[in-house]
């Protein structure tokens, strides 16, 4: 390397984000390291155009060259040309295995360092898929708000109106408006409830958990449920003496979830199974662990929906779920509940036989 390779190279190194440099020729003479981590090792000596094909970036480097046009090709009047001698642009290309949304930067190399260009790519994958996420969350909540209130405008226009006195037609609309604003109020909460397990996530919980006990009470208090269902509940293991690492509430909040769900979706079989059991090693969670399965006999899911189900607003079957009064979001909060255990979610349906959710959690110290 030569003595000017490598004060080329001390100027990179200093530079926070994946950076090049290529000389008169537009071949790559220097890259810092974030560059090599992006691209791959060997780099130089390469010419430019190997190390990003896109047609924008390289006609930015040659305009960059060769601002006056004499050794570079005509430039294309459908691409940005650089203003000022320094072109930045945004362009989709493929970096470390993978596709990614580049800002990309091509600047003269600073006259002390020789001729040529310094190409700077900042992907901003990352942001913008966050939003996206964010725009999708947004017209998700939107589409769930909007619904009910329609109704609600709908019916009390009715109300003032054609229905005045029809006491018949009053207390049915009223019935249904207190529906509709009992799942507003319940999309309200669980969005909340979301933002706060997603606010702790990466806290692990420092409490002990009777986790046989809370799965008792928790029971217990949806047994009316289940009695109005026509559900028999079996249990299986809970007499085991066990405390575990983990948030009271928010486990409580997982097994709730996962045992209405079982109780409004599969209550057709009749039967809802509730298992404790030991796993002497858990090979994700590098350690031993207790599953809790909830296992219903009803209809079962269909394949393809499983990967999707723990996806916010994600319903396999929107107008049933909706009359049900469901919001979307309680498979979602689970997740990240179970993920704020740093545990798993493991969701296994067969059509016509039912579904089992099993919530997996590390053993630790937590026996006895």
């Amino acid at each position: 390397m030569s003595a000017g390779q490598r004060r080329v190279e001390g100027f990179l190194d200093g530079i926070p984000v994946p950076m090049l440099a290529v000389d008169r020729a537009a071949r790559v003479i220097a890259a810092n390291p974030l560059a090599l981590a992006l691209f791959g090792p060997d780099l130089t000596g390469r010419p430019f155009v190997t190390v990003l094909r896109h047609p924008a970036i390289v006609q930015a480097v040659d305009w960059v060259l060769d601002p006056e046009g004499t050794t570079a090709p005509a430039p294309d009047p459908a691409l940005p040309q650089p203003p000022d001698g320094v072109a930045t642009l945004r362009a989709t290309c493929a970096a470390d295995g993978r596709e990614i949304l580049a800002e990309v930067t091509v600047a003269p190399l600073p006259a002390p360092l020789g001729r040529g260009a310094t190409i700077a790519v900042l992907d901003r994958s990352v942001a913008e898929e966050a939003e996206q996420m964010r725009r999708d969350f947004v017209a998700n909540v939107s589409h769930e708000l909007k619904t009910p209130l329609t109704a609600l405008t709908g019916f009390i226009e009715t109300l003032r109106g054609p229905a005045r006195d029809d006491a018949r037609a009053r207390d049915r609309f009223l019935d249904i408006m207190e529906r509709e604003a009992g799942r507003m109020n319940r999309l309200i909460s669980e969005l909340l409830s979301l933002s706060r397990v997603q606010a702790d996530e990466r806290t692990r919980p420092s409490g002990r958990v009777d986790l046989p006990g809370l799965l008792r009470g928790t029971l217990a208090m949806l047994a009316p449920r289940a009695e109005a269902a026509g559900v028999t509940v079996a249990t299986e293991g809970l007499e085991v003496d066990l405390r575990l690492r983990g948030d009271g509430d928010q486990l409580t909040q997982v097994f709730q979830n996962l045992i209405e769900n079982a109780l409004k979706y599969g209550g057709s079989g009749g039967v809802l199974r509730v298992t404790l059991t030991r796993i002497p090693h858990e090979p994700l969670l590098r350690g031993p662990a207790w599953a809790v399965a909830i296992e219903d006999r009803g209809e079962g899911i269909e394949e393809q929906h499983l990967p999707r189900l723990t996806e916010r607003f994600y319903r396999v079957d929107t107008h049933r779920s909706r009359a049900q009064g469901g919001t979307g979001l309680g498979l979602a909060i689970v997740k990240h509940i179970v993920n704020r255990h740093r545990g798993r979610l493991r969701i296994e349906s067969r059509v016509g036989q039912g579904s089992r959710f099993t919530v997996i959690l590390p053993e630790g110290t937590g026996r006895g």
